[in-house]
C-alpha cells in the first residue's frame, strides 16, 4: 500500500486585497473593497473592512454611508492583475515541493513528501516568508494529514493570531478539540443540504460526524460524503490533482456597463464572448458541438422585461473563433427582441469532443486547415502581446457596452503604460 504523506493547504490572505496593497503600500492597515463586474457587489474584503460590518456579497450602494465614515478604500475588480499575482505565489510553492495542486487562484495544496523528518512547522513558516518577501503577498498554512484537516488546519491558522498563519495538526493532540470547533457548515466539501440534513440528525460539529455510523453516511451522504469522514479520521482518500481536468462546459457572460437597445450591440458582445469561450476551449484541447446564446434585461429594474436563450446545435465538432462567432450570431437572429434594455449576454459552450478524437464529415465544406492555421497564428500573437492584439471585427472596436471599472487600480504586472514610476 502506497505511503500517505502529509500535505499543507496554503492560502492567500484576503487576496484580492492583498494585490492591491503590493503595488500600493499606503493601503497597509486601510479598510479595503473589491467590486464586482459594473462595480455593484462587494465581492472581497480586507480584515480592516471586515470588522466594520461590510458583508461580502452586498450591493455597494447600501454601504455608501460605512465607506465614506471610515474612509473605505475602493477597487474594481482587476483580474489581470489578480491572475498575474497568483502565478507568481504558485511559482514560489514550486521551490518547496515537487508536487503542488492548484485548487484556485488564491489556495493551493502542497506534498510535504521527502520532508517529514523536518519540523513541518518551521519549514512551512519558511514558506510563509519567502512568498511574501518574493511576491508581497501574505499566506496562512494549514498542515496535516489529510485534505480536508489541512483545509481546517488551515481556517484556525488564519483566524488565531497565536499560529502565526501557520498551523500543524499532524498527529496533534488536540486534533478533537478542532473537530469539536468547527460547524458542519464549515467542512470542506459539505455544502448547504447536507448541512441541514445533518443537523436534523443532530450532527453540529467535526467531531460528531467523525463518530457517525459509516453505513448511514454512505446511504444519505454517497460515497464522497464517506470519503470526507474518512479524511476527518485522519485516512487520506482525496488524491493530489497535479492536472487541471478539463471543463465539460465553459460560460463566458458578462453584465453591460450601460443597458443597450441595439442589436449591433448585441451581436457584438455575443462575438466577443464567444471569441473568450473558444479561448477557453482551445486550451484544454477540445472542441465543442452545442453553443447556448443567451440574453436578458436587468431583473432588478421597473421595466419590461425578457429573457431568452437558444441552443445551436454545430454540422460538427469545432474549436475555430471565426466557426462559433458565426453560428452564435445566428442565435442572436432568433431571440433578440427588438424595444427592450437588455442588460447582459453571453454564451454556453457543451457537449465537448477532444481535438485528437474530432470525426471529419464527407460533406463539409469549411476548409479547415486553413482555419486551424489562422485560429493558431492568433493565439500565439495575442499570448506573446496580450489578448486582443488580434480580434475579429465582429466583437467590435469602440465595444460601449462593456463592463464598468471606474476604480480599477493599474496592471502593474502585465502592461508597460502600467508600470510604476521611481
Amino acid at each position: 500500500m502506497k505511503k500517505k504523506f502529509p500535505v499543507a493547504l496554503v492560502d492567500c490572505n484576503n487576496f484580492y486585497a492583498s494585490c492591491e496593497r503590493v503595488f500600493n503600500p499606503k493601503l497597509n492597515g486601510k479598510p479595503i473593497v473589491v467590486l464586482s463586474n459594473n462595480d455593484g457587489m462587494i465581492i472581497a474584503r480586507s480584515n480592516e473592512a471586515k470588522k466594520l460590518g461590510i458583508g461580502i456579497g452586498e450591493p455597494l450602494f447600501k454601504v455608501e454611508d460605512i465607506v465614506r465614515k471610515h474612509n473605505v478604500y475602493i477597487f474594481s475588480s482587476n483580474y489581470t492583475l489578480y491572475g498575474d499575482m497568483s502565478h507568481r505565489v504558485m511559482l514560489c510553492l514550486e521551490q518547496f515541493s515537487r508536487d503542488v495542486e492548484i485548487y484556485s487562484i488564491d489556495e493551493a495544496f502542497i506534498s510535504l513528501e521527502g520532508i517529514e523528518r523536518t519540523d513541518l512547522t518551521e519549514y512551512c513558516r519558511n514558506i510563509k516568508k519567502i512568498v511574501k518577501q518574493w511576491t508581497g503577498i501574505p499566506v496562512s498554512i494549514g498542515i496535516a494529514q489529510t485534505k480536508t484537516l489541512a483545509k481546517l488546519a488551515n481556517k484556525y491558522a488564519k483566524k488565531n493570531e497565536k499560529y502565526d498563519g501557520v498551523l500543524n495538526i499532524v498527529d496533534s493532540p488536540k486534533i478533537n478539540d478542532y473537530l469539536e470547533q468547527t460547524n458542519v457548515s464549515e467542512i470542506w466539501g459539505i455544502g448547504r443540504q447536507y448541512t441541514k440534513l445533518l443537523y436534523r440528525h443532530n450532527i453540529h460539529n467535526a467531531l460528531e460526524l467523525t463518530k457517525a455510523d459509516d453505513k448511514w453516511i454512505k446511504k444519505n451522504m454517497t460515497i464522497m460524503g464517506l470519503r470526507t469522514v474518512f479524511e476527518l479520521r485522519g485516512i487520506p482518500c482525496i488524491e493530489m490533482e497535479y492536472a487541471i481536468p478539463a471543463k465539460k462546459a465553459i460560460v463566458s457572460s458578462r453584465s453591460f456597463g450601460k443597458s443597450t437597445q441595439s442589436k449591433q450591440d448585441i451581436k457584438e458582445a455575443v462575438a466577443f464572448f464567444t471569441a473568450r469561450a473558444a479561448e477557453k476551449l482551445r486550451s484544454q484541447n477540445s472542441t465543442t458541438t452545442l453553443i447556448t446564446v443567451f440574453l436578458r434585461t436587468n431583473p432588478f429594474k421597473d421595466i419590461p422585461q425578457y429573457h431568452n436563450g437558444v441552443l445551436v446545435q454545430l454540422p460538427m465538432p469545432t474549436d475555430s473563433t471565426s466557426e462559433l462567432i458565426y453560428y452564435s450570431q445566428k442565435g442572436v437572429e432568433q431571440i433578440f427582441r427588438e424595444g427592450y434594455q437588455y442588460h447582459k449576454v453571453g454564451v454556453l459552450l457543451t457537449g465537448f469532443v477532444p481535438v485528437d478524437r474530432t470525426q471529419l464529415s464527407l460533406f463539409d465544406t469549411e476548409d479547415r486547415i486553413k482555419m486551424a492555421k489562422i485560429t493558431e497564428l492568433m493565439d500565439v500573437i495575442n499570448n506573446e502581446y496580450g489578448a486582443d492584439t488580434l480580434h475579429y471585427a465582429a466583437t467590435g472596436i469602440k465595444r460601449e457596452w462593456r463592463t464598468k471599472a471606474e476604480k480599477r487600480s493599474p496592471r502593474y504586472t502585465t502592461k508597460w503604460d502600467d508600470l510604476p514610476s521611481v
